[in-house]
C-alpha cells in the first residue's frame, strides 16, 4: 500500500533536501514547528489517505455524484472525509493559531494535499475549497462573518465554495449580471445563477458557505464593478440555529471524470429571499477573489500532478509484473523458446515509464517551488524580499497551474499505452486517471487563459522584472552544474534555451509596443509551453546538481539507485523534452499569421 499510489521517498526529497523546507522554519510564523512534527503530519496525512480515501477511488466513480430532490447526493465519504480532516487540522492547517490554525507552511500543507489528491482526486476539493473560502472571510470579511462561518468550516462540520462561473458569462468575469441589491439592513437581495460551482452542494452538509462575486446596483461595468459576498445555504438566526437561505441546487453536471467531486449549478433567490453578507469594501470582489483563486490555481497543478504520480504508480507496476514478447537480440531476431521479458525491459515502454517519470516528478517540484515562494512572501520581513517573491510567485503561478494539467495528461496517456489494451478497460484504474485529469486543464482559468496571462501580463509586469528575477534563478543552478564536469554539457544547454526566450520575447514584444496585442498574445500557448519546458529543464538540473553532490556522501539518507535516478531522468528530459524549444522557437518567429479572424473565414 505505501507507494501504490505516491512515492513518498521523492516527495519528501523534494520538500526537505531540494526546496530546504528546514530553511523555512527559521522564521517567526514556523518557528514552532520542527522537521520532526511536520514529517509526523505529512505521515498521518498518509496513513488518513490510506484508510479513507484511496480504497474508495473506484468507487466513488462507479457511483457518482447525481442531484435529486433539489440536491445532490454524494459518496458518504465525502461528509467522513470533510470532518475528519477538520478534526486533524488539515483543512485549517496553515492558518494563524488566533484562528484555530496550526500556522504550518503552505509548502507542507501542499505536500500533505498532494497525498490526498494522489489517493482520491474526487475528495480533497472538498475540504480544499472549504478552507480557500475561510480564508477570504478571515482576510477581507469582519468580526461577525468571522465568528459566525469560519469556525464550523475549518472543523469540516460546514462546506465552502467559490461562485463565480454564469451561464451566459463563462470565464468573463467582466459579464457577471448576478445581481446584489442592498436593504438597509446590514445584507443584500442576492438574485442570480451559477455554473460548475465544485463541492455547491450535498446531501449530508449541514451548511454550504458560498462566496458569490455579484454587482451591487449601479456598480461600473466591467471586473471594476464586481463585489464579493457570503451568501451562505442556509442563514445563521440569532439564536445559532439555521433557516433555508432560498439558494437552490438546480442541477448536477454530469461529468466525465472525477466524478465524484460534485458540480452544480446555483440559483439564487427565486423567491426574493436571498440574503448576502458584503465581504470587505463595495466594488473590489475580484481583486479579493484573486486571494483565493492564485491559491486555487496552485490547487489545480498540484491535482494534475498527483494524478499524473498515481497513474505513474500504477504504470509502473505493470510493467514490473507483466511479461509480453522477448528482447531483441544482437542480430535483431526473437528466439521464441526464451521465457517472455517483462515489458520494461522494452526499450519504448521504458521511454514512457521515463517520460512519465519526468513528467510527474518534475510537476511536484513546481508545485512545491510555488508554495515555498508563498511561505516566503507571507513571512517576508523586508519591501525587497517581498517585492522580489511576489514578482517570482506571479510569473510561475500560470505554470503552476498549466504544465501538470497538460503534460500531466500526456503522462497519464502513456500510462494507459503502457497497460496496452487493458488501459483501456474499467478493470484497470488508468482509464479512469485519463478522465479525471483532463478537467485540470480547464479548472481555474483555461489553458489559453494562462497562456495569455504568462505572456500578456507576467512577461511585461514591471518592465520585465518578475521575468529577470527568474531567468536569475536558473542561471544560479546553470552556475552550479557548470562547476561539475558530467553537467555542464545540460547547463550549457539550459543557457542557449533561456536566452532564446529572450530572443522570441524581442520578437514579440514590439507588437505589444505597437498596440497589436492580438498578434502579441496570437500564439501565447506556444510561449507558454516554450517557459514550461525551460522551468522544468531548471528544477530537473537542480535536482541532478544535489543528487551528484549526496552520492559522492558516505552517509546517504536514500540509496544510490535513488539518486542515480534523478540524474538519468534529468538526462532523459533533456534529450527527449528540451529540444522542443526549438521548434516551438521557430513557431513563435515565424511572421505568418493564421489564426487571427479576417474578414474571410477559412474555418469552415
Amino acid at each position: 500500500m505505501s507507494n501504490k499510489y505516491v512515492d513518498i521517498e521523492t516527495l519528501k526529497y523534494i520538500l526537505y533536501d531540494i526546496h530546504k523546507l528546514e530553511k523555512l522554519l527559521t522564521r517567526e510564523r514556523f518557528q514552532e514547528h520542527d522537521l520532526e512534527s511536520l514529517n509526523m503530519f505529512i505521515d498521518s496525512v498518509k496513513d488518513f489517505s490510506d484508510r479513507e480515501l484511496y480504497p474508495y477511488f473506484k468507487e466513488m466513480d462507479e457511483t457518482p455524484a447525481y442531484h435529486k430532490d433539489g440536491t445532490v447526493i454524494v459518496h458518504e465519504q465525502v461528509q467522513k472525509v470533510m470532518h475528519q480532516a477538520g478534526e486533524m487540522g488539515i483543512i485549517a492547517a496553515c492558518f494563524n493559531y488566533d484562528d484555530g490554525g496550526l500556522q504550518i507552511p503552505v509548502s507542507v500543507f501542499q505536500a500533505a494535499l498532494y497525498i490526498m489528491d494522489a489517493a482520491n482526486n474526487h475528495l480533497p476539493g472538498y475540504p480544499s475549497l472549504t478552507l480557500g473560502a475561510a480564508e477570504l472571510i478571515i482576510e477581507f470579511g469582519n468580526q461577525t462573518l468571522k465568528d459566525v462561518y469560519t469556525p464550523k468550516m475549518l472543523s469540516g462540520v460546514w462546506g465552502g465554495t467559490m461562485c463565480l462561473t454564469e451561464p451566459q458569462a463563462g470565464s468573463s468575469l467582466s459579464d457577471i449580471v448576478t445581481k446584489a441589491t442592498p436593504t438597509g439592513d446590514g445584507f443584500y437581495k442576492i438574485t442570480g445563477q451559477k455554473i460548475f460551482i465544485s463541492g455547491g452542494d450535498y446531501k449530508d452538509a449541514k451548511n454550504i458557505v458560498h462566496l458569490v462575486l455579484a454587482r451591487i446596483e449601479g456598480a461600473p461595468k466591467g471586473t471594476k464593478g464586481i463585489s464579493l459576498f457570503v451568501v451562505p445555504k442556509n442563514r445563521v438566526k440569532e439564536d445559532g440555529s439555521l433557516e433555508y437561505n432560498d439558494v437552490m441546487t438546480v442541477a448536477d453536471f454530469q461529468k466525465m471524470g472525477q466524478r465524484g467531486y460534485c458540480t452544480t449549478h446555483l440559483g439564487f433567490g427565486d423567491s426574493d429571499d436571498c440574503r448576502g453578507w458584503l465581504v470587505g469594501e463595495e466594488h473590489k470582489g475580484l481583486a479579493q477573489m484573486f486571494l483565493m483563486m492564485n491559491g486555487a490555481r496552485i490547487a489545480v497543478g498540484r491535482g494534475a500532478a498527483a494524478i499524473a504520480m498515481a497513474a505513474y504508480r500504477t504504470s509502473l507496476q505493470y510493467a514490473n509484473e507483466r511479461p509480453q514478447g522477448r528482447k531483441l537480440s544482437a542480430d535483431g531476431k526473437k528466439n521464441p523458446s526464451e521465457k517472455q521479458s517483462l515489458i520494461i525491459e522494452h526499450p519504448d515502454v521504458r521511454r514512457m515509464l521515463l517520460l512519465q517519470k519526468a513528467i510527474v516528478e518534475g510537476s511536484l517540484s513546481l508545485v512545491l517551488l510555488a508554495s515555498k515562494y508563498h511561505d516566503i512572501l507571507t513571512t517576508a520581513t523586508s519591501k525587497e524580499e517581498k517585492e522580489k517573491y511576489h514578482l517570482l510567485l506571479e510569473m510561475i503561478i500560470p505554470i503552476v497551474k498549466t504544465y501538470p494539467s497538460e503534460a500531466g495528461a500526456e503522462s497519464v496517456d502513456n500510462g494507459l499505452q503502457v497497460l496496452g489494451g487493458y488501459g483501456f478497460c474499467t478493470d484497470f484504474t488508468l482509464q479512469q486517471y485519463y478522465r479525471d485529469i483532463r478537467i485540470s486543464a480547464l479548472y481555474e482559468g483555461t489553458t489559453g487563459i494562462q497562456s495569455q496571462d504568462l505572456l500578456g501580463r507576467k512577461v511585461p509586469m514591471e518592465n520585465g522584472k518578475g521575468l529577470e528575477l527568474l531567468s536569475a534563478e536558473i542561471v544560479k543552478t546553470i552556475i552550479a552544474a557548470t562547476n561539475d564536469e558530467d553537467l555542464k554539457v545540460y547547463a550549457s544547454i539550459l543557457g542557449d534555451k533561456l536566452k532564446l526566450s529572450q530572443k522570441v520575447i524581442g520578437h514579440l514584444m514590439p507588437f505589444a509596443m505597437k498596440g497589436n496585442y492580438e498578434r502579441y498574445l496570437a500564439d501565447a500557448n506556444l510561449f507558454m509551453e516554450y517557459m514550461s519546458i525551460v522551468v522544468l529543464g531548471w528544477l530537473w538540473l537542480e535536482m541532478a546538481v544535489d543528487a551528484k553532490k549526496q552520492l559522492n556522501k558516505a552517509d546517504k539518507k536514500y540509496s544510490e539507485t535513488f539518486y542515480e535516478s534523478k540524474i538519468h531522468t534529468m538526462k532523459f528530459y533533456f534529450k527527449y523534452e528540451v529540444p522542443k524549444t526549438n521548434s516551438l522557437a521557430e513557431s513563435l518567429m515565424n511572421n505568418e499569421v493564421v489564426t487571427i479572424k479576417t474578414d474571410k473565414e477559412y474555418i469552415i
